[in-house]
């Protein structure tokens, strides 16, 4: 949650990671948030904890921490093809895009092959960019993307399926 907790001048200090927007925020609001002290300046605040800030605002601030260094690229994939509606397909680039970055459709494909809860988080919807299943090594060999679309009603036709008619919008 914190990269690192000293003590200087008899005061803990903790070191949170920040937002580069939220950075200055925090400082003009209390003395006693500073750079990150031996951090990145832009991306770190040293909080000393000399009792002037509130506990809420020390509580908000290593709970924002937490959210960006708990961010993976991987968690923000699994949760957009979750959505993928019953009976539509999407492809690598456009989960890439809902995912937050457009151009990171290998580490969607990463990380579908490497999907920690299949029941849940339905792989096999995920296509390229001209319809195409994937190769035989996914989802349990040869045709079982095929069998796993079809059965939601998809129609495949040699190894592909119709992106006008079946892409999520």
């Amino acid at each position: 949650m914190t990269k690192k907790k000293v003590e200087r001048d008899g005061y803990i200090n903790l070191n949170v990671k920040v937002d580069p927007e939220k950075a200055f925020f925090w400082r003009n609001i209390h003395k006693s948030v500073i750079p990150g002290y031996h951090q990145n300046k832009e991306h770190w605040n040293t909080i000393i904890l000399d009792e002037t800030i509130p506990d809420e605002d020390i509580k908000l601030m290593i709970a924002e921490s937490y959210d960006l260094i708990s961010d993976c690229p991987s968690k923000r994939i699994y949760e957009v093809v979750k959505k993928i509606p019953y009976g539509h397909v999407a492809t690598y680039s456009q989960i890439a895009e809902l995912a937050g970055d457009r151009k990171m459709a290998r580490a969607v494909g990463n990380a579908l092959h490497k999907n920690p809860d299949p029941d849940s988080i339905p792989c096999y919807r995920v296509v390229n960019a001209k319809g195409e299943l994937s190769g035989k090594f996914a989802f349990g060999g040869a045709g079982a993307q095929a069998k796993l679309l079809e059965a939601e009603g998809i129609t495949v036709s040699g190894g592909k399926v119709d992106l006008d008619i079946l892409q999520w919008k």
